[in-house]
C-alpha cells in the first residue's frame, strides 16, 4: 500500500467518523519470552524482571552478545501464529460464520530458509503464501495483506484494519504478527553494532549501548462497535486513534528532532479527539540505542508539549526484548493489560538519567495509575513511525 493509498483511506475514515463506527478490540492472543498467553505476559510485566538469557537456538560465540529474550526450545513461527489467532478468535467469541467474513492482515519477517534457496524456489514461496495458509487454517476470509516493513509492520497492519472498519469496508478484521529470534537477524544486528554487548537493554538511560531481540507473536480481533454489540461481544478496549508518518532522514537513524514520530503522535491524537494531557501512559518504542531513545524523547516533547512532564513512560522492550515485525502487536497486548490492571510496567535496566531523555520514566516497580488512554509508539528503519491510542472500553 502506497502513502497515497493510506492518505486516501484516512480521508475516507475521517468522513465516515460521522457514522460513529468506533473500532474496538474484542479478542487477544499473545506469546512472549515470558510464555504463552496473556497471563504469562502479565506475570512477567508485574515481576519487573527482564526475560533475557543465553540463546540456545544457535551458536552465538562470534556475535556481539549471546543474550536475547526467547522461549525454550525451538518453536515454529507458523504454529505460534496459528495458536494466537485461534486464541484471539475464541476470546472474541467468533462463530465459524463470523470468522469466514473476517480478512487477515499479517506482519512477519520473510523466512530466512527461503532466501537461501534457489531463485526458482524463492519465486514459488512468496511470504504472502504463509498468510494465506494461516487464514485457511483458522477459517478466515483470506489474507488481505502481508506487512514486512520491519518494526512498524504490526502497528501499520493494525492501523489499516482500523481504517477498513471505520470506512465501512469491513465489520471485523483479524490482525496477527510474529517474530522468533533467528540467527540471520541476530547476525545482522550484531554486525551493525546495534546489540547491547553487556546483555542489558537500558531504554532512555545513561550508558545505553544497544537493543536486545526477543520472541513475540500476537493477534487481535478488531471490530466496529456496532458489529461487536450486535453479537453481544464485550470490548477489551477501544482503538481510538492511529497515526503514520515518515521523516526519510536516514536509512537507519531516526530524525534527531523526532519530526516523523511527532507527526504520527499528532495524527493519532487528532483522530482520537484527545489532548496531550488526556494520555495517561506512553508505551514507548525505546530500543535502548543512543539515537533512537533521544529522538523519541524529542518527539514526545514536541508532540505533547509541557504535558509530557506529567505522563509516565516506559519501554517494555527492556523486559521482553525487541520483536521486530511483531513489536507493535506485542506492545499492543501490553497496553491492553495495562488498561485492565491499572499497573504501568517498569522501564527496566535503567542506570541513570540522560539529559537527552527527560521523561517521567516508570522505575523500580510498576506504578499504579489506571490510565484511561494509552499511547503506543513504534519506529522502523527508513524513517517510518506509528502511533496508536488505545482507550479503556
Amino acid at each position: 500500500m502506497t502513502g497515497a493509498d493510506l492518505a486516501d483511506l484516512a480521508d475516507r475514515a475521517d468522513l465516515a467518523d460521522r457514522a460513529d463506527r468506533t473500532v474496538v478490540i474484542t479478542g487477544l492472543g499473545v506469546t512472549s519470552a515470558f510464555g504463552r498467553g496473556e497471563e504469562a505476559l502479565g506475570r512477567g510485566l508485574a515481576a519487573s524482571r527482564a526475560a533475557f538469557g543465553p540463546v540456545g537456538r544457535f551458536a552465538t560465540d562470534r556475535y556481539r552478545t549471546g543474550v536475547a529474550a526467547v522461549l525454550p526450545g525451538s518453536p515454529d513461527l507458523d504454529e505460534e501464529l496459528r495458536r494466537v489467532v485461534e486464541e484471539a478468535c475464541e476470546q472474541a467469541g467468533l462463530s465459524p460464520a463470523e470468522r469466514a467474513q473476517a480478512p487477515l492482515l499479517l506482519g512477519r519477517h520473510a523466512d530466512p530458509a527461503v532466501a537461501r534457496g534457489p531463485l526458482a524456489v524463492q519465486g514459488k514461496s512468496a511470504i504472502s503464501d504463509t498468510a494465506a495458509a494461516l487464514a485457511r487454517a483458522c477459517g478466515l476470509l483470506g489474507a488481505a495483506r502481508t506487512y514486512t516493513n520491519a518494526c512498524v509492520a504490526a502497528s501499520t497492519a493494525v492501523s489499516e484494519a482500523a481504517v477498513r472498519i471505520r470506512t465501512g469496508r469491513e465489520d471485523r478484521v483479524v490482525v496477527s504478527a510474529g517474530y522468533l529470534v533467528d540467527e540471520d537477524n541476530f547476525a545482522l544486528f550484531s554486525a551493525g553494532r546495534a546489540l547491547s554487548p553487556d546483555g542489558v537493554l537500558r531504554s532512555f538511560s545513561a550508558g545505553r549501548k544497544g537493543l536486545l531481540l526477543g520472541d513475540g507473536v500476537g493477534a487481535v480481533v478488531l471490530e466496529s462497535a456496532q458489529a461487536a454489540a450486535a453479537r453481544g461481544a464485550r470490548p477489551l478496549a477501544v482503538l481510538s486513534g492511529w497515526g503514520l508518518a515518515g521523516d526519510a532522514h536516514h536509512v537507519c537513524r531516526p530524525h534527531p528532532e523526532g519530526l516523523g514520530m511527532a507527526r504520527a503522535i499528532g495524527a493519532a491524537l487528532d483522530r482520537a479527539g484527545l489532548a496531550p494531557a488526556d494520555i495517561g501512559y506512553v508505551n514507548a518504542h525505546g530500543t535502548g540505542t543512543p539515537a533512537n531513545d533521544s529522538s523519541e524523547s524529542a518527539a514526545l516533547r514536541l508532540a505533547l508539549g509541557d504535558a509530557v512532564d506529567g505522563i509516565p513512560v516506559s519501554s517494555t522492550k527492556s523486559l521482553h526484548g525487541h520483536s521486530l515485525e511483531a513489536s507493535g502487536m506485542l506492545e499492543l497486548a501490553v497496553t491492553l493489560l495495562v488498561l485492565r490492571s491499572g499497573e504501568l510496567p517498569v522501564n527496566a535496566g535503567h542506570s541513570g538519567p540522560d539529559d537527552d531523555c527527560r521523561l517521567d520514566l516508570v522505575l523500580g516497580s510498576p506504578r499504579r495509575v489506571s490510565p484511561r488512554h494509552v499511547l503506543s509508539l513504534n519506529a522502523a528503519f527508513g524513517g517510518a513511525n506509528t502511533a496508536l491510542v488505545v482507550s479503556a472500553p
